[in-house]
């Protein structure tokens, strides 16, 4: 299938050739025909797979025929999204996919001074990209008003939850019109957020591309056994590789990401933290740097990290591991992107033994280990086997006497033990 079997007007096919899209993704090619149908949406799609096009090209075309039959006036679509970084690459999207549109849109957030952003409201716009802190702002201070809304789309579902912002979507649930086209993405789906899709869907079509929480099949995955204290040595010594060319690390903390960023830097490696306690100018800035390749590697938080969407990025390293095991698959999920191949590094540290299990049981298989680096801790790798062991001995006992919630376990073991 190509963007011509999609039914897509000829401003958009434009842009999309400019861009060089030939061939839809698989959430592309199932979304794009049940939103013009304008049909509900439930998206289920891991990062990286192309759900901004997905919900944004049919947005686009279906407002600038409104347009053109001389039918827009007021808001039209809004996009919620959880953070900064991700609404401003989200505008961008809507900047390039409907350039020979006269569709307009802009992109409001926290962090920076709002009289641009209420200039930009003045003039009338047919699509807002929002965060959900300034959007309630500015609806309280009345520069927004949603009642001519036609088309809501939640963005990164899950990472609203995981974020505190279930609070701010049930506020502004109730000031959206009821009558309106709701698309629902998300790249994993917890009981949690189903719920919440629930009660803002109305008889959608489900559209998902890959299981719930599955890692992109073209990324290549490997984890390195560390100690902690050994850790930057063995980044500085990775990044010493120049075929490294562009390198996003993952780190639990602020402070974290700043001090690896500052031991890099003395070492000549050219690198930038990303965080929210950065200012937003600041934080853009290093986001530019790392897009245009000025900055070869990014330090960031998980949450300063969402809404990255580099052209060949390619590696992702996880300094630390996540303590959310699908945030795994959000992290590595910035590599692979668009059907290209990544590289995906990870460090373990004996503390973190327990959190790549988790990892491996939520991604269905095993991570591939990277032996004989200088390094390398056995620590780490003893407690891997440690608990292998267990699970083994654990899935014996079981054969032998049962499950310890069926009453005749203890029984059959205090037989057995008489046996021996």
């Amino acid at each position: 299938m190509t963007f011509e079997d999609l039914k897509l007007i000829a401003p958009i096919r434009q842009a999309l050739q400019d861009e060089e899209y030939i061939t839809p993704t698989p959430i592309q090619a199932e979304a794009i025909p049940i939103i013009l149908n304008g049909h509900d949406l439930l998206g289920c799609a891991q990062t990286g797979t192309g759900k901004t096009a997905a919900f944004s090209i049919p947005i686009i075309q279906k407002l600038h025929e409104q347009h053109k039959a001389g039918k827009t006036k007021g808001i039209k679509a809004l996009v919620l999204t959880p953070t900064r970084e991700l609404a401003i690459q989200i505008d961008e999207s809507f900047a390039s996919y409907g350039y020979y549109t006269d569709v307009r849109h802009t992109v409001i957030f926290g962090g920076v001074t709002q009289n641009p952003q209420t200039d930009a409201l003045k003039k009338g716009v047919d699509v807002l990209i929002a965060t959900p802190g300034r959007l309630l702002d500015l609806i309280g201070q009345g520069f927004i008003k949603l009642n001519t809304l036609e088309y809501f789309v939640l963005d990164e579902a899950d990472r609203m939850l995981d974020m505190g912002f279930i609070h701010d979507i049930k506020r502004l649930l109730p000031l959206l019109p009821k009558k309106r086209q709701t698309l629902f993405f998300s790249a994993t789906m917890p009981p949690e957020i189903q719920r919440l899709a629930e009660k803002i869907l109305h008889d959608p079509e489900k559209v998902e591309v890959t299981p719930p929480s599955s890692t992109v099949d073209k990324i290549e995955q490997s984890v390195y056994y560390v100690e902690k204290k050994e850790k930057i040595k063995l980044l500085t010594s990775l990044l010493q590789d120049k075929t490294l060319e562009s390198v996003l690390v993952f780190t639990r903390t602020k402070h974290g990401a700043d001090k690896v960023a500052r031991v890099l830097s003395k070492t000549g490696i050219i690198a930038e933290a990303i965080h929210g306690n950065k200012s937003q100018n600041a934080r853009q800035r290093a986001l530019n740097n790392f897009k245009d390749h000025t900055t070869r590697v990014l330090i960031a938080t998980d949450i300063a990290a969402r809404g990255i969407d580099v052209d060949h990025l390619s590696h992702v390293i996880n300094y630390d591991l996540p303590n959310v095991p699908e945030t795994y698959v959000h992290r590595i999920g910035r590599t692979g992107r668009a059907g290209r191949s990544g590289i995906s590094f990870s460090f373990c540290d004996t503390e973190e033994v327990a959190l790549l299990k988790d990892i491996h049981k939520l991604i269905g298989k095993q991570i591939p280990v990277m032996n004989g680096h200088a390094f390398e801790t056995q620590t780490a790798k003893e407690a891997v086997v440690e608990k292998k062991k267990e699970i083994k001995d654990e899935a014996k006992k079981r054969n032998m006497y049962g499950s310890k919630s069926n009453g005749n376990y203890w029984r059959n073991k205090k037989r057995a033990q008489k046996r021996s």
